[in-house]
């Protein structure tokens, strides 16, 4: 598998684990320094953003994915991923978005590991 195989798959296994609320799996996706901006312009650390998650904040009920696209460098790589997301954030009603994550990975022994990620809707 390429490198930007590894990476697509890394995409849908985070989402996957987003609407598990597998927050240990998800974890594991994450480098230590992992870092979320929220639409909102809110930054999140990695250790704080799965607390919320697991704590119900962020409820994930399904992902259709639009597209993925990779650029690798390296061990360095940027995915924008374009999915339409039905979620209830922050306390609100469940409802659908078109959500596009920014991110940032760098290949950790041999594992793509996501290490930022800024959220914005297309």
């Amino acid at each position: 598998m390429t490198d930007a195989e590894q990476i697509r798959e890394l995409y849908r296994k985070y989402w996957d684990a987003m609407i598990a609320g597998n927050t240990e799996e998800l974890g594991g996706m994450m480098s230590d320094g992992y870092a979320l901006i929220h639409m909102t312009g809110a930054r999140q650390t990695k250790e704080t953003f799965l607390r919320e998650l697991a704590k119900g904040t962020f409820r994930y009920y399904t992902a259709e994915h639009d597209g993925v696209e990779v650029r690798v460098r390296g061990d360095r790589a940027e995915m924008t991923g374009r999915s339409r997301v039905a979620a209830a954030v922050y306390g609100g009603q469940k409802r659908s978005w078109r959500l596009q994550g920014d991110f940032t990975l760098k290949k950790e022994n041999g594992i793509w590991k996501l290490t930022g990620s800024r959220a914005s809707t297309y």
